[in-house]
């Protein structure tokens, strides 16, 4: 059995662009945690006045979403079982390869300092020679061509209306026939898919007739396929 992949697509994670490191909010910004403004996460709750300038500022800066979807997917059962690939896409086409034993910082402050030191440095730990987290700059097009997905399920308030079991059972039946399953989940606050990214889906699925947040989404879509495929049975 193949284990599943999530792509938590188009996150709005990234260092401080060029276009903005002059701005007074960042320099403040970067001056309180003694760092160079290059070198600081792109923050709205922090940056919003200098981010307004920048192009789909409205997707950007949002790295509480990453930290909040890393912690729960690692956390789960079915990334304990070895069934689960998590990866993290940016709106600036990196990918992010983690390690399924990565323990996410719980502090936000913490997993802050890690993202920069990523971010910066290419990997983490970054003297290591089998590191927890890689980036790679690629786009999510090449990458999902290079992993030969069988199916790739996009979860999308205006998709097919399936229940978050329906949803599980069908990602089970898949990966008990050793098919090669990816799903993807916006990591971002406002707005849509890039029609590049709406392109890469074989089915379009909604669990809620409603926007939900991405953690609510990669809760119920995990807790539907750990039922499906009995992970809590003793």
């Amino acid at each position: 059995m193949y284990p599943l992949t999530i792509v938590l697509a188009e996150s709005g994670l990234e260092l401080i662009p060029k276009e903005i490191q002059i701005h007074s909010t960042v320099i403040n910004s970067a001056k309180k945690k003694g760092k160079k403004a290059c070198d600081i996460l792109l923050d709205i709750s922090l940056h919003y006045r200098a981010m307004k300038s920048l192009p789909k500022w409205y997707k950007r800066g949002r790295p509480d979403i990453v930290h909040i979807s890393l912690l729960l997917a690692l956390s789960s059962p079915l990334n304990d079982s070895g069934l689960l690939r998590f990866y993290i896409h940016t709106l600036n086409d990196i990918i992010i390869h983690v390690d399924p034993k990565t323990r996410i910082p719980r502090n936000y402050n913490r997993f802050v300092g890690l993202m920069e030191q990523l971010l910066k440095l290419g990997k983490v730990p970054p003297n290591s020679s089998k590191p927890l987290m890689v980036v790679e700059k690629r786009s999510l097009q090449q990458f999902m061509y290079e992993k030969g997905f069988d199916e790739i399920i996009l979860l999308h308030e205006k998709g097919i209306k399936r229940s978050p079991d329906t949803l599980g059972n069908f990602i089970a039946s898949l990966m008990n026939n050793d098919r090669k399953v990816c799903i993807i989940i916006g990591g971002f606050q406002h707005g849509d898919f890039e029609e590049s990214t709406l392109k890469l889906a074989t089915k379009k699925i909604s669990i809620y007739p409603k926007v939900l947040e991405a953690w609510i989404v990669l809760s119920r879509v995990i807790e539907g396929i750990e039922n499906a495929l009995n992970i809590f049975d003793c």
